[in-house]
Parts: structure tokens; C-alpha cells; sequence
């Protein structure tokens, strides 16, 4: 019958006790687990989970557990991926882009992502997330609008290496001058040269980014019309600055939330584990400076 002798040898026992009941399929699963994961340490991993919305490989580093533990204790408790969350308000959403085609560049300053992104102004005092909508609303004056701060950032490919300013606006001028100091940046963290600058086709970037990237030997490149996906490192740096900057606590001024920037970003270089390093932070893949 093309099965070994151990194989009937079991069904026959099985089908002598409980007939042909006894010759369905079982699950393997032991009798007990001794060295299963304690119900306490579970209950730790899924609340972290929740309350920081963090990858296995942050969540182990943390609590001192394997990643693949974290991972298996999630599933057997039907916590969703990350990908399927909310990234502000960690809720379930029914669909998200992904994408099987991942690359990375072999060197720092290979290729570098070039975005901006605009976030409300918080009023003086603090807005709803300070106070609640309803306060807020009862508060709120409409006949000033605080505006709007433009988060100009830059990542490196290879390393991750990133670098965010607030800025009043995204027009030619200013773009051009974050772009400078940007490089200066970069130089003094261990990437001394960019060869290779890619935005999205806003004019600002078309034209007023031509002089400095002549200036510094630096060959400009556009993603195609409509596919943010292929400015996706600098896109995802969009994401963490939200999550991990700009919506983490509730700030009482605009003021606070900008001196906040500078901190974050230092703890995002140096010691912020990230998934694509294999746990370690940016300045792991660059020479010491």
C-alpha cells in the first residue's frame, strides 16, 4: 500500500478500540506543553501590542522574548498584522497596498528619498487631542486658522539615515536651502557624498533643486506620475514621524511639538530598531564619525 508498517500498525489499534471513528485524522498537538509561554508573559505581549502598534522584532527586544515567540502568541491570539491597522488610530481598515517587489541600495548616499509632508498647526493652549473635540469646539475660534507646517524630510536607501525639518512652506527656495543643510547633515553622520536624489514631480523639486544638485555632483531622479510606492522609504519615514512624533502625546503649543522633532530624530538614527536593518538602528550601517 506504499505506507510503513508503523503507519497501519496505529490504525489497526486505533480501529480495534474505537472502530472507524478512530481511524480520522488527529491533531498532532501534545497532551501538555510544559515550556509553552506563560498566560502572564501573553497577556504583556498582546498589551504592548496594543498600546505601542510595534513589529515581533521590537516587541522581543523589549520583553526580552524571541520575535517568533511574539509572533506565534499574536496569531494564537488573532492579533491582525500590522499592515492591516490604522497606522494614528490602530484601528482595523479593510484593505493596504503591498508590494512583493522590495530593493535597497548596496552603499550609503547611493540614492536618497525626498518628500514633504504638511501637518495643522496646533493652536496655543492645545487642540482636541489635548482637550477633547467638545471642549474644543466650545473653545475654538474661528475666525483665526493656524495653518499649516510642512515637515521637509530626507532618508538615506542603504542606511535609513534621515534627517526632518518644519518648515513654514514647500516653495522652490525653501526646498532648495533644506536640501543644503540636509547634505551637511548627512556628510557629518558618515555619508560625505549623495550621488543620486529621488523626489516626486512637484515643480518645486523639477526646478529649484537643479542648481544644488549640480553644485554637488548629484543626479536627480522622478518617480513615475501617481506612484508614491516608488518613493516608499521616504513615504514610510511620513508614517513614523506621524505615529511616533506628531500624534504620540498631545502637545500644548505648535512650539512644543517642533522643538520635539530634533530629540525624536536622534533616537530615530541611533537607537530605534528598524525591521529592514534586522533590528538595528541607521547609524549601524555607517562609519563612525
Amino acid at each position: 500500500m506504499g505506507i510503513s508498517r508503523k503507519c497501519v500498525k496505529t490504525w489497526l489499534d486505533r480501529y480495534a478500540v474505537a472502530g472507524r471513528a478512530g481511524l480520522h485524522d488527529r491533531s498532532s498537538r501534545p497532551h501538555s506543553s510544559p515550556r509553552r509561554t506563560s498566560p502572564v508573559l501573553e497577556a504583556r505581549i498582546v498589551a504592548l501590542r496594543v498600546r505601542e502598534r510595534r513589529s515581533p522584532d521590537w516587541l522581543g527586544a523589549e520583553l526580552g522574548v524571541p520575535a517568533r515567540t511574539v509572533s506565534r502568541v499574536l496569531a494564537r491570539h488573532h492579533v491582525p498584522r500590522l499592515a492591516a491597522l490604522d497606522p494614528l488610530t490602530g484601528q482595523v481598515v479593510r484593505a493596504s497596498k503591498k508590494t512583493t517587489v522590495r530593493y535597497e541600495r548596496d552603499r550609503p548616499g547611493e540614492l536618497v528619498h525626498m518628500d514633504v509632508k504638511k501637518l495643522g498647526r496646533i493652536p496655543d493652549g492645545g487642540g482636541w487631542r489635548a482637550h477633547g473635540r467638545a471642549q474644543r469646539e466650545r473653545t475654538r475660534d474661528r475666525t483665526t486658522k493656524p495653518g499649516y507646517d510642512y515637515i521637509h524630510s530626507l532618508v538615506d536607501d542603504h542606511s535609513r539615515l534621515a534627517y526632518s525639518e518644519v518648515l513654514p512652506d514647500e516653495k522652490g527656495v525653501t526646498c532648495a536651502g533644506f536640501l543644503r543643510r540636509a547634505i551637511v547633515y548627512f556628510a557629518h553622520h558618515g555619508i560625505p557624498r549623495i550621488e543620486r536624489l529621488i523626489t516626486d514631480n512637484a515643480w518645486a523639486y523639477q526646478w529649484s533643486l537643479r542648481d544644488v544638485c549640480v553644485e554637488h555632483g548629484i543626479t536627480q531622479k522622478f518617480i513615475k506620475p501617481h506612484c508614491p510606492w516608488q518613493n516608499g522609504k521616504v513615504e514610510r519615514l511620513n508614517r513614523t514621524l506621524q505615529t511616533e512624533w506628531a500624534y504620540r502625546q498631545p502637545f500644548s503649543s505648535n512650539a512644543e511639538r517642533a522643538a520635539a522633532l530634533a530629540p525624536w530624530l536622534e533616537h530615530y538614527n541611533t537607537q530605534r530598531r528598524h525591521s529592514a536593518l534586522g533590528g538595528y538602528p541607521p547609524t549601524s550601517r555607517l562609519l563612525p564619525t
